[in-house]
Order: C-alpha cells, then sequence, then structure tokens
C-alpha cells in the first residue's frame, strides 16, 4: 500500500459504532434487488455482500420506504420494512450476517419517498409533496398536499422501520433525505414548502420533519443506535426544472449554502450522527449524479464547510475513486469518509486493490450512467456497463469452461477485449487480433476530451487484465478469410467494428471526420461546423469550446441528441446546458447545404445563410464493419459470433454485455 494512502484504512466511528476504514458504499436505488414483499432477494443479499468482501467498511443500501399507503409504489420497486416485517428480518439477516464476516457494517437507508420527483413508471401519474407544488417530471401534474396526520404517520413508520433494520442486524439507519429534492428535502426548502402550519414557514419548522424522524428513531432504537442523514447544503435550482452549471453565475431558487449551514447545524443538535453530504436536486440532477462533464471531488468543497461547522463525521461521495484525491481530502479536513456509488457498481474489490497497491486493476467507472442511474429510471433495475455482472453476482457471474478451446477474437475494440478478457478467465486459449497498433478501437478518439480520460483508462485496464491472462494479442495484424479459417479455431468472434459516416459537401477539401480531429489527425482550425448532434458531435464541440475555438453545431432535427442512447437525463440534460453555457452557436432544423470560398452554407427550410468557418467535422453515426464475418458466416464448418459495432452499433454498455453474453457461454 501507498504510505499516503494509509489514512483511507484507518478506523472512524460514527457514533459509538466503529467502521474499520474510511471507504462507505453510496446508497443508490436498490432496483431489481427485492421481493414484492419489500424483502430483500438473493440477488440483493449477494449485490451488498460483494462489496463488503471487496473491503468497503460501510455499506449503505439505497432507498427503502418506510410505508407504501401514502405515496404507493409499484412492487417490488424498493425495499420497505414494514409490508411484512418478519420476513425482512429474516431475509436482513442473511444479508448483515454475511456482511458482518467481512469485518463490514451496514446501514440501512429509510425514505418519505419521492413526493414531486416520483418515478411515474413506479409511482404511476400522481404524487404528494409538502405544498400544492409542480411535479418534476410530469407536465400539468400538481402534486397533493400531505395532511399533518399523514407527516405524522411517516415519522412513526420511520421508527417502526428503524426497528425493523436493528432486529435485522443493520448497524444504524441513514434517513434519505435532506437532500436531492425528495420529499423531505421539499420541506425543507421554503421554495417548494408554502404550509403556514408548524411543518412550514421559518427553517425550524421547514426541518421539524426530520428533527422529529430523528428523535423518534433514537427513543424506539435507544440513544446510541447511528443514524446518518444524506444532505444536500446546497440546491443548485435556477429555476423551476432548471439547474444551475459549475461557473455559472444565478439566483439561488433552493437551499444557497448560508441556509444549508444553518440546515445542518439544527439538524447535528436533533441527534443525526453523521452527514452523508453533497449538492444539487432532481432539478439539478447533474450534480446529485454527476456525469463525466463534472470533475471528480465535486462535493469536497461544499462538505469542507460542513466539516468546518459540525462535530460528526462527514461523508462524501461524488466521483472520489481516485486514492491520492480521497486521502488528500481526508488529510486536508476536506471530509471524514470516502463513499463510493458508482465505482463500486464497477468493481467491488476497489478498496482492498488500493490496500495490496493494484491501484492499475481497478476497473474504472466511466459516469456514464448507462447501467445504474440510466437503467434504474427506465427498468427499475441497478447494473453496471462495464460490470454486466453487477446486480445479478451469483447468478451470471463467470464459471470454468467444461471445454477448454482454442477462441480467436478479430477486433481490439472494448466487444473484443470484454470477449478476450471473460474467455481467457473461464480457461479458453484466446488469440486477439487487431490491426490497429493499439487496443481500443473507437474509444480511442471516443477518450480524447479530458471529460472522457476513464474511457481512455477502461483501455488501459483491459491491456492489462489480457496480458496478466496470457491473451495472444497480435497488434497490427489484418486478418483474412482465408487466414481465419486456416487457423482453425474452434470459435471465431469477429467485433471489428465500425467507421465514421461521412459527407461530401460541395469540392471542400476540409470536411473532417470528428475521429480525425479528436486524433489530431486534422487541425479544425479557430472555426469550425459541426455536422451532427448527437453524442458524438456534442462532445466533440464541447472540447472545442473548451480550447477557444468557435463552434456551430448543425442538427437536422428539431433538437439535439434525438438519435442514439437514450442517455440518463442527467448527462442529457448537462450536456445540452454546456452547449448553450459554452456559447455553442446551434442550429437545429438545418443542413449543410454546400461549401463556400471561406466556410460553408447552411439551410433552414427555404432560407440559406453562409457562414465563415476554416472546417467542417462530420459526426453524424458510424457504420458497421461486417463484411469479414458475412464471409465467414458462409462456411458451415465455423462457430462465427458477430460482436459490438459490426454487429449493431451501440454504446459501451451493449459492447460490454454482448461481449460477455457470449463469452462466458462458449
Amino acid at each position: 500500500m501507498n504510505s499516503n494512502h494509509e489514512i483511507l484504512f484507518q478506523p472512524l466511528k460514527i457514533g459509538k459504532l466503529e467502521i474499520k476504514n474510511r471507504f462507505a458504499m453510496a446508497p443508490m436505488g436498490p432496483g431489481g434487488l427485492c421481493d414484492i414483499d419489500g424483502t430483500y432477494n438473493e440477488r440483493g443479499v449477494e449485490y451488498y455482500v460483494e462489496r463488503a468482501k471487496g473491503g468497503t467498511g460501510l455499506i449503505m443500501t439505497g432507498v427503502t420506504m418506510v410505508e407504501n399507503d401514502i405515496e404507493k409504489c409499484a412492487l417490488p420497486s424498493m425495499p420497505c420494512p414494514t409490508l411484512s416485517p418478519l420476513n425482512f428480518v429474516k431475509t436482513g439477516l442473511l444479508m448483515t450476517e454475511r456482511v458482518h464476516a467481512y469485518g463490514a457494517k451496514i446501514f440501512l437507508q429509510l425514505s418519505a419517498g419521492f413526493g414531486r420527483v416520483s418515478i411515474p413508471s413506479i409511482v404511476g401519474k400522481t404524487a404528494v409533496a409538502p405544498s400544492p407544488i409542480p411535479h418534476r417530471w410530469l407536465d400539468g401534474v400538481t402534486c397533493r398536499e400531505l395532511t399533518i396526520e399523514e407527516i405524522h404517520t411517516y415519522i412513526r413508520k420511520f421508527a417502526e422501520s428503524a426497528a425493523i433494520a436493528k432486529k435485522a442486524g443493520f448497524d444504524g439507519v441513514e434517513i434519505h433525505a435532506v437532500h436531492e429534492g425528495y420529499l423531505l428535502d421539499q420541506f425543507a426548502i421554503a421554495m417548494f414548502n408554502q404550509r403556514t402550519d408548524e411543518y412550514g414557514g421559518s427553517l425550524r419548522n421547514r426541518l421539524r420533519f426530520a428533527v422529529e424522524i430523528v428523535q423518534a428513531i433514537k427513543a424506539e432504537c435507544g440513544q446510541d443506535y447511528p443514524v446518518s442523514i444524506r444532505y444536500s447544503i446546497k440546491s443548485f435550482i435556477k429555476d423551476w426544472r432548471q439547474g444551475g452549471l459549475p461557473g455559472e453565475e444565478f439566483t439561488e431558487m433552493g437551499r444557497d449554502i448560508e441556509e444549508g449551514i444553518e440546515a445542518a447545524k439544527i439538524l447535528e443538535e436533533a441527534g443525526y450522527d453523521a452527514f452523508n453530504g453533497d449538492v444539487g436536486s432532481y432539478d439539478s440532477w447533474y450534480w446529485s449524479h454527476p456525469p463525466m462533464y463534472q470533475k471528480k471531488g465535486l462535493y469536497l468543497p461544499f462538505n469542507e464547510i460542513l466539516k468546518q461547522h459540525l462535530s460528526v463525521p462527514i461523508i462524501t461521495a461524488g466521483r472520489m475513486e481516485n486514492p491520492d484525491l480521497a486521502s488528500a481530502a481526508i488529510l486536508n479536513g476536506m471530509t471524514d469518509m470516502v463513499a463510493l456509488g458508482r465505482p463500486l457498481l464497477a468493481d467491488a474489490d476497489i478498496p482492498n486493490k488500493i490496500r495490496k497497491g493494484q491501484l492499475s486493476q481497478i476497473r474504472p467507472c466511466l459516469s456514464c450512467q448507462e447501467g445504474c442511474m440510466g437503467r434504474l429510471a427506465k427498468y427499475a433495475s441497478i447494473s453496471c456497463a462495464v460490470n454486466p455482472a453487477c446486480g445479478r453476482e451469483k447468478e451470471y457471474g463467470i464459471e470454468p469452461a467444461r471445454k477448454i478451446k482454442n477462441v480467436l477474437i478479430v477486433g481490439g475494440g472494448i466487444s473484443g477485449c470484454e470477449a478476450a478478457r471473460v474467455a481467457a478467465i473461464r480457461g479458453h486459449h484466446v488469440t486477439l487480433h487487431e490491426q490497429n497498433y493499439r487496443l481500443g478501437g473507437n474509444v480511442i478518439a471516443g477518450g480524447v476530451p479530458d471529460f472522457k480520460e476513464d474511457d481512455h483508462m477502461l483501455i488501459s485496464w483491459y491491456e492489462e487484465q489480457l496480458s496478466e491472462l496470457g491473451v495472444d494479442v497480435r497488434l497490427n495484424s489484418a486478418v483474412t478469410r482465408d487466414s481465419l479459417l486456416e487457423a482453425a479455431a474452434d470459435e471465431i468472434i469477429v467485433a471489428t467494428g465500425s467507421t465514421p459516416r461521412m459527407l461530401a459537401i460541395g469540392n471542400a477539401d476540409n470536411v473532417y471526420s470528428a475521429e480525425d480531429v479528436l486524433l489530431g489527425k486534422k487541425d479544425a482550425g479557430q472555426s469550425t461546423v459541426i455536422i451532427g448532434g448527437g453524442l458524438v458531435g456534442c462532445e466533440t464541440a464541447l472540447w472545442l469550446a473548451d480550447q477557444g475555438k468557435q463552434v456551430t453545431l448543425v442538427e437536422l432535427q428539431a433538437d439535439i441528441l434525438t438519435v442514439g442512447g437514450p442517455l440518463c437525463h442527467a448527462n442529457e440534460d448537462m450536456l445540452r446546458d454546456l452547449v448553450a453555457f459554452k456559447n455553442i452557436n446551434l442550429r437545429t432544423n438545418t443542413m449543410v447545404s454546400g461549401s463556400t470560398t471561406d466556410g460553408f452554407t447552411l439551410k433552414s427550410g427555404e432560407v440559406e445563410e453562409q457562414i465563415a468557418a476554416d472546417s467542417a467535422i462530420v459526426a453524424i453515426g458510424y457504420l458497421p464493419q461486417k463484411a469479414l464475418y458475412e464471409e465467414v458466416y458462409k462456411d458451415l464448418s465455423v462457430n462465427v459470433h458477430l460482436l459490438g459495432d459490426a454487429r449493431q452499433v451501440q454504446n459501451i454498455m451493449y459492447a460490454v454485455w454482448d461481449a460477455y453474453e457470449v463469452a462466458r457461454n462458449l
């Protein structure tokens, strides 16, 4: 272990409970991990135990409902102790006893619910709130105001749930949340809480709900039973459904830092034993669920403020997997613990690997949110784009092959690398041919912008994994149909990827692919027109704008980011807001119809306009390269599989997932 990282493995107390190290698993929605009676299923048990086994000192479960009548959720969606207390204790013990075997502690996160941010697929088209306010997602839906009787029911159910959790072996509970704009946060923020009774008006009244919850839990479970709180010191709400970006000047409509400090003091005084701190809200949820466009450790400046005003431990998540960053944050008094959420989905063994000094062995989280937040919102299940076994650890792991085969893989992009890794783990003899000088495929270009550095880290991880597994990697190695058939492999995987679509614009010779510009093969000049407002076009536009280039982004559709995806809303919303914030000249319902001596002609409807530009960059998608597969497939004696972009141009998640599925069954 690097001596600079020793602080990460020093114990810490929350109340009187000692945690063995400074790593916590950040709470994330446990979609797919519970049964219809609100109890954890086998997937849920294996999911949390895997992270305890990986060295995390404190496991925080995801959102757990305390009741299911006031805000009725479709089941199974999230756990709920009060639906079937006996069964919850039984399944909870199966999990907590195994977590404790690894020296870890585990908190059950208890939630008052969604309120105006309810997910329609789970709650439907009605919602509760502190006051009759607009729904976050559903146009035309006004939330119903909670009655005082319902508030008191929630408080009683929190105490009941905590008692059930304690009986089930949970070492403490976390209250979710005066954070991110969920129901308790809506009560705490004046913008949302327009009540005139004892639960509205002054800050203390708006916090009364959260205060009475911790008091009820302590009365039920004892003063020494730890209760942490998920807390956002600042909301970053610019207006209804509008967030403020990093570096943007705006008037805070939610909780500002001054009020956030005062609220935190009131909550600490009430009895909360730790603050699991972040910033943001569902109106600015690219703060609460940070995409790759947010810097790493983004919550540290805000939690440092909490540290200066509170005496209880502060826990900080927010892209904190870098051990140098994490160690420095603790040593410099910015936080007490480091919470890893999505990184522990990508690699459950991060703490153990840091302790052993195996940093290059850590599979990186890409902050893409495709397998976690995006999948939770759309399918109510959690997983990970780069770790297909996440959330189904026991049933979807990698088993040794019964028969060892010779596996030949053509293509060293992400799909080919994942297939090679899984096949080699199973014991097969694997040879991988890549026609270029390095592995990575299209991710090499896609990872060039500084905010995509984790994409390149994924390539490096694959390079090391394949080397350690003894995969015969042959670079600068072109493959033909004849050479494939002559190899006499038992299984052939063709993962030849895709190439950028191109356009000819008049006689212009300054029209380049985004790939060539990103790789430095072509110079875009000081001004450019980017054709295509998909993910590649928008990210290339940001990258060039950050270099001081004048960028015009042209999209034929009525909006950007309509083709491909779908992206997680947090990623999509931030990308849209950044395009506007960076003063990128966005032209929708527009096409590039020709070239001029000093630029290009734009056409929108019947209106044409000439624009000066040094270049045009084409980002209109990719074409699958499957010719080799089609040639080989004709030979019926060969077992051949088509994977990755060569099969269908999609995202990294499906490149990994499809390769994993095929290779684990070879």
